[in-house]
């Protein structure tokens, strides 16, 4: 008799190495690698559904919102290989994560393979031997209310994206996109934007004065009050620059004179109180989702998108339990764990005597029922792990594992001070109050172990930290040492980080933490929004359709009615909510609200010029075009206006009216004659182009064509030659030499000696670089474009196509990808860094570095890419996926009520399961 098998389905392969070894003999551990179909893209729906309720979304409007899902030419041979799988397995365990989207794709699972076995759902929050097998001991049923919250988010994006983004290509640009979360998070970034762009700023003086007692050390003390009168801070000035009633402003010269009359020894100054208070702090909540990826950002300099791939492979790997969690709840195991380590490393004192109880702020938890803490019932130190992780691995598990020992233990305590001093300076009637303060932490508790990091904020430039002082009594005689009068200007909102626009996202209630990494990456990706330094600055493009959104679907970019979404999605979740019917009431209106529909129906007239304009004064309009934005003024006389370029890396903020007027007002750049060359006789010119100055041969006059010989008919004319000025180039100082040499570029440098393949030097548009057939290196200057030799050139491409100059290996290698079989590889395009295993590319975005993509990542990147499939070409019919060709019905329904095991047969016939692709418009 054959020994009995079975089989567990995971969504990684990382995942499925890991519990496999737990599992040990009789299991069989496979990966789907994460979602094995997802909706069809309408234009490949077979032909005689394109013209139906089917034909706009692939989503039946008309009858439920019935999906149409197809396994994509990608995922086949994972579908093939599972199903090979299952037929020599007598149980099948269903072990994807527990969220909406893990309980997703175990529905997609069950519809697609359709098991004859009996069929478990296998749950657990951390991968380790206990914890697999205390699952495996207790399976449960699949959540069918779960994938209708799922499959809701699905269709809901696909009717937000395919109805809107249409609208933004034809009014603002193409390419762009509209999504729920994404619009809302972009419109976030914009408001900022707006807020610095009317920031008017205000400037005020305060004095800083040192005293001295008799015996002790100086400390310094702030000047708050004249004559009993609030001395203006930055924060009594509106973002106008209006000040608050009731304060007195010190100007420069006021300032100055108290100062040096502070000086004199003729003033006195006396102790006029001393409070003191007891301090208290409390540690931090263990990790959430959104709390994990605001401190890695602070404190670890980590994106969104790099810190849930570093956690995906921690958790994979059996080191923290799962990573997408609003919960900030420990279980009793992780308490125990937690003070355990508290009191063997710091000490017994440093506990507090009952344990710390957490709770979230979600009202409804779904993704996870923990924490993001270390697994397992005792903690690994990071210090007894340093030989297993490594890099960034370490640092966030360092990270985690700070958190949640800090979590459990005592509260720093201690006591703050402050000291009011009353000076009268010599000469005058006035009196002068001054206020230090300063906080001395009597025991450090949780502070031995960790301590939270702060977003930026906008404070006061005479805000500073704790003074040290010295021990003070009412009444007693002080001297002043300095006086120092300084004058500060009050600043603009500071911009969101990835941190605090992951913070407000939470705070508005708007997407859910698991979506914020990606959210940040769409917008970036987009064009949105450009990372410089950690802030976030949007871009005019972003202006554009942000004003689009808010004057024509003003509801769906309301912070509330997005936050009011995702509360929705959690009522379908508990089954307190039928999707059909919120579906229906979204896209088709109920008495709530205007369905989306109706209001794409209604949108009148939209003019894009308006659109895309901003008035920046009475007589200067920015406009965003095709090409990027420019400013735009009317000529006296002339019909046509004049354009002026806006700098590419000025941010919106930095055009102000004032800098507007500088840039009209700037000399024209017209072209420059630098000379003849003297081989041809052409004029050389510099000038200014869209992407910058360049230097180029005129062509010889009409008269002077005449002439010259008759071309033959048909001949094609000679282009001129032109070439980019390097970097370090400005235009007013290039001379006729310098364009000379920059024109005879390329520069050939020699030819292999083993290939026979020429070597040619060139400035690009990424800088300077060296071609050899379609293989490329760069080089660290421009100037090398013309001292390099073949010597140098044939060392340069003998290295790997990174070079010494960066950190990582120069083009990373991994194993076989799973789907393929063929080893992938990382390596540089013409477009930048991107992942591949021979057959798909995956392009590697700007906030993804290269040296933290590990195996799994790329695994994750190329599904991803196939599950969006191959981009089309342009003029070519659309082609039907052959999964396409089986009749609507067998794409939308469900496996057979008698073959589906107890919990997919409870599912309505109206809620097909959800099908979330590799990735959603949010």
């Amino acid at each position: 008799m054959p020994a009995s098998k079975k089989l567990v389905i995971v969504e990684s392969p990382a995942k499925a190495k890991t519990i496999a070894a737990y599992l040990g003999a009789g299991y069989e551990v496979q990966a789907s690698v994460g979602h094995i179909r997802d909706l069809i893209e309408p234009k490949n729906l077979p032909a005689e559904l394109k013209t139906g309720s089917l034909g706009k979304f692939s989503v039946d409007i008309e009858n439920g919102f019935e999906p149409y899902y197809v396994v994509s030419e990608q995922k086949k041979k994972t579908v093939a290989d599972l199903k090979r799988a299952l037929k020599d397995a007598d149980e099948l365990y269903l072990a994807t994560d527990e969220d909406r989207e893990g309980e997703a794709i175990a529905w997609h699972l069950l519809q697609v393979l359709q098991p004859k076995v009996p069929v478990k759902r296998m749950v657990f929050h951390e991968i380790t031997k206990d914890a697999i097998e205390k699952a495996r001991e207790n399976t449960r049923e699949l959540d069918t209310a779960l994938v209708d919250a799922q499959e809701t988010r699905r269709i809901l994006d696909r009717l937000y994206g395919y109805e809107i983004s249409p609208v933004l290509w034809r009014k603002v640009g193409p390419g762009l996109s509209a999504g729920r979360v994404q619009s809302a998070a972009t419109r976030l970034v914009v408001d900022r934007e707006r807020e610095r762009l009317a920031f008017v700023s205000a400037s005020y003086w305060d004095i800083t004065a040192g005293f001295a007692p008799e015996s002790g050390s100086a400390f310094e003390a702030r000047l708050v009050r004249l004559d009993g009168q609030r001395v203006a801070t930055g924060r009594d000035y509106d973002d106008k620059g209006v000040l608050a009633d009731g304060v007195r402003v010190l100007t420069e010269e006021s300032a100055t004179a108290l100062a040096d009359a502070l000086l004199d020894s003729a003033t006195t100054s006396t102790v006029k109180s001393v409070e003191a208070k007891p301090y208290t702090r409390r540690p931090a909540a263990p990790f959430t989702t959104s709390t994990l990826q605001q401190e890695a950002a602070r404190k670890l300099r980590f994106s969104a998108r790099q810190t849930m791939s570093v956690a995906q492979s921690l958790y994979e790997n059996g080191y923290i339990t799962y990573m997408r969690t609003d919960s900030s709840s420990l279980s009793a195991q992780a308490i125990n764990a937690a003070r355990t380590q508290a009191a063997s490393l710091y000490g017994a004192d440093s506990l507090p005597d009952k344990p710390r109880v957490y709770s979230g702020k979600s009202k409804n938890a779904q993704e996870a029922h923990e924490a993001i803490r270390p697994s397992g019932e005792t903690f690994r130190t990071p210090s007894s792990l340093s030989s297993e992780l490594r890099g960034n691995d370490l640092k966030l598990y360092d990270l985690i594992w700070k958190r949640t020992v800090a979590s459990q233990m005592a509260d720093a305590r201690g006591s703050t001070a402050t000291v009011t001093i009353e000076a009268r300076p010599a000469g005058t009637d006035t009196l002068a109050t001054f206020s230090a303060s300063g906080t001395v932490i009597t025991f450090r508790g949780f502070l031995q172990a960790y301590e939270e990091g702060r977003d930026e904020e906008r404070v006061a430039e005479t805000d500073k930290g704790d003074a040290k002082l010295p021990p003070l009594e009412e009444g007693q005689s002080l001297t002043v040492d300095t006086a120092e009068a300084k004058g500060h200007e009050t600043s603009p909102p500071p911009r969101y980080t990835e941190a605090s626009l992951v913070k407000t996202l939470e705070e508005l209630g708007v997407g859910r933490p698991s979506t914020y990494a990606s959210i940040i990456s769409t917008i970036i990706d987009r064009g949105y929004v450009t990372p410089r330094g950690t802030a976030l600055v949007p871009s005019w493009i972003a202006f554009s359709v942000v004003r689009l959104l808010e004057d024509f679907f003003g509801d769906l970019v309301e912070y509330d009615f997005t936050a009011g979404m995702e509360n929705d999605l959690d009522r379908i979740a508990d089954g307190e909510q039928d999707r059909v019917d919120w579906l229906g009431g979204f896209y088709f209106g109920n008495a709530d609200h205007r369905g989306l529909r109706s209001v794409v129906d209604n949108l009148g007239d939209i003019d894009a010029k308006t659109i895309n304009s901003v008035v920046i004064s009475d007589d200067i309009t920015l406009r965003i075009g095709k090409y990027g934005p420019y400013l735009e003024v009317a000529q006296e006389g002339e019909e046509t206006p004049r354009r002026i370029n806006v700098p590419i890396d000025m941010a919106p903020d930095e055009l102000t009216a004032e800098r507007a007027r500088e840039l009209v007002d700037a000399p024209v750049q017209t072209d420059r004659v630098l000379g003849q060359d003297p081989e041809t006789g052409r004029d050389i010119v510099v000038k200014d182009g869209r992407f910058g100055p360049y230097v180029t041969e005129l062509e010889p006059e009409a008269a002077d064509e005449a002439e010259a010989a008759p071309k033959k008919r048909g001949a094609k004319a000679e282009k001129p030659r032109t070439a980019s000025l390097f970097k370090s180039m400005v235009p007013a100082e290039v001379d006729l030499a310098t364009a000379l040499r920059l024109l005879t570029l390329p520069r050939v440098v020699g030819a292999d000696p083993e290939s026979g393949e020429e070597i040619t030097a060139q400035n690009g548009r990424y800088g300077a670089y060296l071609k050899k057939g379609t293989d490329t290196r760069s080089l660290t200057s421009e100037d090398q474009i013309f001292d390099i030799d073949l010597t140098g050139a044939l060392e340069l491409f003998s290295q790997p196509k990174y070079g010494a100059a960066r950190t990582s290996s120069a083009l990373k290698e991994f194993d076989a990808d799973p789907v393929s079989g063929k080893p992938i590889r990382i390596k540089d395009g013409r477009f930048g860094a991107y992942v591949t295993d021979g057959v798909t590319n995956a392009t590697i975005s700007r906030g993804e570095s290269i040296d933290e993509i590990d195996f799994d990542r790329a695994v994750q990147m190329l599904a991803d890419k196939r599950a969006k499939g191959p981009a089309p070409k342009r003029g070519a019919a659309a082609k039907a996926k052959p999964a396409a060709k089986k009749p609507a019905a067998a794409a939308k329904k469900p496996a057979a009520a008698a073959k589906k095991p107890a919990a997919a047969a409870k599912k309505p016939t109206a809620a097909k399961a959800p099908a979330k692709g590799a990735k959603t418009t949010t």
